[in-house]
């Protein structure tokens, strides 16, 4: 046991066993370990002195919940989640295990993918052959070149380019949505007009990105859509599931 407390990655079902070769945060990498409490298991490693958000630290995390994924369901940790020692752990995994059960069930066969919908790059051609406004203020400055004129139209642009994509983002996501089990909306991302998870079950991924794909060709001049994941479920955690000092706090 370390001083510096328990670093714990994620929670899994009783009986699943270590990714090989798996290793975890810290420099040197950490060993992981098996914390079990009843039906339920927390995946730990001894938590590394000073722990920060390095890049190096960040993907061993993350590699560590996509590799368990790749066994059964995983609830995941969020990246500095520290517990004072597998005493604490355990309580707390035996005071909540009802709950994480009925996550772990749910998550089950399944892996997150993320989309963001932008506004389409290079699309300027189709917006002034379709947006009558922004042709009708092109051509004003065609005919009398100024700084106002020229605001104008580049605002007038800006504001089409980013309602052309967010009508082609309820679109698309009205056509995923029935592919994936559930949807999560994101945060709020500066020049996204979408950002939101989809819980797709694994076997489905490969369709559910061609169908991305094929949206994506027919609607590039109106949006640029951008896939990740599969990633750790986050998004579909409905409560944080190990209640763990953070790190550095």
């Amino acid at each position: 046991m370390t001083e510096n407390g328990v670093y714990v990655y994620a929670i899994i079902p009783a009986g699943a066993v270590l990714p090989a070769e798996a290793v975890g945060v810290g420099n040197p990498p950490a060993a992981l370990r098996l914390v079990d409490e009843g039906r339920v298991t927390a995946v730990v490693s001894d938590a590394p002195p000073q722990l920060r958000a390095r890049r190096r630290d960040l993907m061993a995390h993350q590699e560590v919940l996509l590799r368990l994924a790749e066994a059964g369901p995983v609830l995941p940790m969020r990246f500095g989640a520290i517990a004072p020692d597998e005493g604490s752990v355990r309580a707390q995994l035996a005071g909540s295990q009802a709950e994480h059960l009925a996550t772990l069930s749910h998550l089950d066969g399944g892996v997150e993918i993320n989309l963001k919908a932008l506004p389409a790059q290079d699309a300027l051609a189709a917006v002034v052959a379709e947006e009558n406004n922004v042709r009708r203020l092109r051509e004003a400055v065609r005919r009398r070149p100024g700084y106002e004129a020229n605001v104008r139209l580049g605002e007038a642009i800006s504001t089409a380019l980013s309602r052309r994509a967010a009508e082609a983002g309820k679109k698309v996501l009205h056509k995923l949505t029935p592919l994936a089990r559930e949807t999560a909306a994101g945060p709020e991302v500066h020049g996204c007009a979408l950002n939101v998870s989809f819980l797709v079950d694994r076997s489905e991924s490969d369709t559910f990105r061609d169908t991305v794909q094929r949206f994506a060709d027919t609607h590039r001049d109106h949006v640029e859509l951008r896939l990740a994941g599969p990633l750790p479920c986050y998004s579909f955690v409905s409560s944080r599931p190990l209640r763990a000092q953070a790190a550095g706090g």
